[in-house]
């Protein structure tokens, strides 16, 4: 059968170093460029690249490098101002064929004579800068192809890879406010709606209207977005008290295919850009005493938008909640230490800069002796290693376990055989040393989180105080508080001894009784 697959859109890469760029960031982007377009399922033909102290404000680059980007795509080479009058419009077909033919003549030269001859025109004009609408317009006229600046690009390939309703929409919110403010007139009869009483005067244009409505969209999209998050929040508080890892790092540098040595998930794991953007959390396998959950994170870019990142946010508050951050690092690419930079920035803007950090340089297999040495001694506390290795996956994993360990308060409990669940629970959230059955119940030795202390000691109904193999925390029950109270002693029953005197009083009434009554007994006798 014949091969009746579409062909792929050619596209042409379009860069301007500034004078504070070098020659190898500058490659590096540019590179980069190239891989997101082939994420997108283009083939890259061509790269038109110009040295400028800024971009020019109307297309980009000088009319010379516009020229040269034009043979690429067929077009004019030239920006027009503003619409040619209507009367002029007939004519508009033979005017251009004569200026491409006087620009033919001029040029001269015969290699772009045969470079437009022998290979297919460019479609698509990809930029590695964030244009504005009328840059992106004037590139559009001067060519005649469509032109896609970076975000536009990496907003393709988001909206190609969502797959959870949470990601559509907070891709969905980060295209619209990338496509509002450049909507413009399309012409086609679409005139100013009827504004005032009986409809006189000018309304809202077409333009207008499409702008308001981007802007109800948005806002419906976020509402529905935020009660998504608050179930997400609300996961997030569950395993609040669990032991979380978050692979964070470049996009493409490893962390999925991590994600599926350590837990054992089947999560996706291509060679692409932004291969995943939904978050991800499972348990390290196999699971040990102490409980860990690995979370994958969607990975980062340089000039990555703002508005991607606003929209991300609450997946990226994933790595802002967790306990640890594993930095994974494609050490096979040159320019891994301006990812490990973006990375960084990331991170510190989602508020995730006092996290622990651990930085794991992925793929040392395609690295030779000499790298890896030159790697240890640039970067002493990283570590070296690579997904694809059993040996490093085991270390890594052990290392996590011993980490989260690190902070463990070991004590004694006894649980009565009529709560026996509290020693599932022991199981399930703690790690137990031992486990001994007695005649009142179940004796267990345990290290713990004081949250997880905390619960037992609530379950069991047992007071707040420290773990039971700490002698001193027994002793301490008395404590020497009762002393001061004991000194105060004497001072209340000095308190106590004058109220014995005041009670004397009627024994003083009844003698002057006795007296009255003796007094009158005399008087009866005379």
């Amino acid at each position: 059968m014949a091969d009746v697959s579409r062909p792929r859109p050619r596209a042409v890469l379009l860069g301007v170093q500034l004078s504070n760029v070098d020659d190898g960031p500058f490659g590096s982007s540019l590179d980069e460029l190239a891989r997101l377009g082939k994420t997108l399922g283009m083939e890259v033909v061509g790269r038109v690249t110009q040295k400028r102290p800024r971009l020019d404000p109307g297309a980009v680059v000088g009319e010379g490098k516009l020229k040269e980007l034009a043979d690429w795509t067929g077009g004019s080479g030239r920006v027009h101002v503003g619409p040619p009058p209507r009367t002029e419009r007939k004519d508009e077909g033979k005017e251009e064929e004569e200026e491409e033919r006087d620009d033919l003549d001029s040029s001269g030269s015969d290699e772009s004579k045969s470079r437009d001859d022998s290979k297919p025109r460019a479609s698509v004009v990809l930029v590695d800068h964030d244009l504005t609408p009328s840059q992106a317009r004037n590139l559009e006229r001067a060519t005649g192809a469509e032109v896609l600046d970076r975000s536009a690009v990496i907003l393709a390939i988001f909206q190609r890879h969502a797959r959870s309703r949470e990601a559509r929409l907070q891709v969905e919110i980060a295209r619209l406010n990338y496509v509002a403010p450049r909507l413009r007139e399309t012409g086609g009869g679409r005139d100013r709606e009827g504004g005032g009483i009986g409809g006189r005067g000018a309304g809202e244009s077409a333009s207008e209207l499409d702008r308001r409505k981007v802007r109800d969209r948005i806002a419906e999209l976020r509402e529905e977005l935020a009660a998504i998050e608050r179930e997400s929040g609300t996961r997030r508080k569950r395993r609040s008290d669990q032991n979380t890892v978050a692979l964070v790092g470049y996009t493409n540098a490893g962390k999925s295919s991590w994600m599926r040595a350590l837990t054992g998930s089947g999560v996706r794991v291509e060679d692409k850009l932004f291969a995943t953007l939904d978050t991800t959390v499972r348990a390290l396998h196999p699971e040990s005493a102490t409980r860990v959950l690995v979370s994958d994170t969607v990975g980062f870019i340089s000039n990555l938008p703002h508005d991607l990142v606003a929209s991300f946010r609450s997946t990226l508050d994933e790595a802002r909640d967790s306990h640890l951050l594993v930095q994974v690092v494609d050490a096979s690419d040159a320019a891994f230490p301006a990812q490990i930079e973006v990375t960084r920035e990331v991170l510190d803007s989602i508020g995730a800069s006092e996290n622990p950090r651990w930085l794991l340089f992925n793929k040392a297999d395609r690295l030779d002796a000499e790298t890896r040495a030159r790697l240890a001694r640039e970067w002493p506390d990283a570590r070296i290693c690579s997904a694809k290795d059993p040996a490093d996956v085991a270390a890594l994993r052990e290392s996590l376990v011993t980490f989260f360990e690190r902070d463990l308060e070991e004590g004694t409990i006894t649980v009565p055989y009529a709560q026996q669940r509290w020693v599932a629970e022991a199981h399930s959230h703690a790690r137990v040393v031992s486990e001994e059955h007695g005649e009142t119940g179940t004796r267990l030795v345990v290290r713990a989180t004081p949250a997880v202390w905390a619960r037992l000691r609530a379950g069991l109904g047992v007071t707040a105080k420290p773990p039971a193999t700490k002698p001193e925390a027994k002793v301490e029950a008395p404590k020497v508080v009762a002393a001061p109270k004991k000194k105060s002693a004497p001072k209340k029953s000095a308190a106590t001894a004058k109220k014995p005197a005041a009670k004397k009083k009627p024994a003083a009434k009844k003698t002057a009784a006795k007296k009255k009554s003796a007094g009158r007994a005399r008087k009866t006798k005379r």
